[in-house]
């Protein structure tokens, strides 16, 4: 019983962050891309609250939400880990040798691909440029991006933020 009361408590908070959201963009038209992208700039992700919550504020239904957050790959659905690795494999990175930090840094935390650590304390996503070419290869960790990476260096860096 408990679990379900703390569970119905965290999807009251969930949803009144979501309206708060919502409500309070700086645009006089407010879309379901433009709510998408609000929610997921505050909260990380798109939760099944914030679908509900947008048909029912931009007056389409759940399916046109869905339908609009499903067709563009960035949004995610669950939350993601404490800090996000993005590395990026865009062109100029790919040259330099970004798959052998991709490797670097799935085996330096134990993943196999892309995705949340076991622990939660790490999401890794491959990003088709970050837009720092002239220092690539380069991550990003929590929207901070690094360049010059090699794959010593990331691992130092993922050992480094495990210990924080």
């Amino acid at each position: 019983m408990k679990k379900n009361n703390s569970k119905t408590t965290n999807k009251v908070s969930i949803r009144a962050l979501v309206k708060d959201t919502i409500s309070s963009q700086d645009q006089k038209t407010v879309t379901v891309l433009s709510s998408l992208l609000s929610i997921e700039k505050k909260i990380q992700y798109i939760p099944d609250e914030a679908i509900e919550e947008i048909a029912e504020y931009c007056n389409v239904s759940i399916n046109d939400v869905w339908s609009v957050a499903s067709f563009y790959t960035n949004f995610r659905f669950t939350p993601p880990g404490e800090k996000i690795l993005d590395i990026c494999w865009g062109p100029t990175c790919h040259l330099l040798g970004s798959q052998k930090i991709i490797k670097s840094a799935i085996d330096q935390l134990g993943i196999s691909e892309e995705g949340e650590t076991t622990d939660k304390k790490f999401t890794v996503r491959y990003n088709t440029c970050l837009g720092a070419c002239a220092q690539g290869p380069c991550v990003s960790i929590n929207h901070k991006v690094i360049g010059f990476i090699t794959p010593d260096k990331i691992k130092k860096l993922l050992l480094d933020l495990s210990n924080n």
